[in-house]
């Protein structure tokens, strides 16, 4: 339902759920090989660039889509209000990651209690568009 909600939308400005900035991302199974979307705090990071985490709210495991970056680095498309395009994933690390995750927690405090729930370290990860930033493909297309 939260998919169907995030792409009724339409409109050209990022959609909020839950209060804070969304996407839709689009990884192929590690084990299955078919497409798998969910929807994901999406957090802009300058102009062409978002930032997710891989949070599982807190749960002892990285969540599917991380597992699928990880197996499909070249199969992962995003989608940011009325626009879809294919994305390149990079997780960050050390003060870089501590630095995002800040930024996160400033916008949504959930994501920064996380951490206090697991030992896994969460991955924080940078999303770009692929071959281009300006090359959106239309939702459809």
């Amino acid at each position: 339902m939260q998919m169907a909600r995030y792409r009724r939308s339409k409109g050209s400005e990022q959609p909020l759920m839950m209060g804070f900035p969304a996407i839709l991302l689009t990884t192929t199974g590690a084990k299955s090989g078919q497409a798998r979307t969910v929807p994901l705090g999406g957090f802009p990071d300058g102009p062409d660039a978002w930032l997710v985490v891989a949070s599982a709210g807190g749960g002892p495991r990285h969540p599917g889509w991380f597992i699928n970056m990880a197996k499909h680095p070249d199969q992962i498309w995003m989608e940011v209000g009325a626009h879809k395009f294919q994305v390149r994933a990079e997780s960050l690390q050390g003060d870089a990651r501590a630095q995002a995750l800040a930024r996160i927690a400033a916008i949504a405090p959930r994501y920064g209690k996380y951490q206090e729930k697991t030992d896994r370290e969460i991955p924080i990860v940078r999303l770009t568009p692929r071959d281009g930033a300006g090359q959106l493909v239309e939702q459809g297309a």
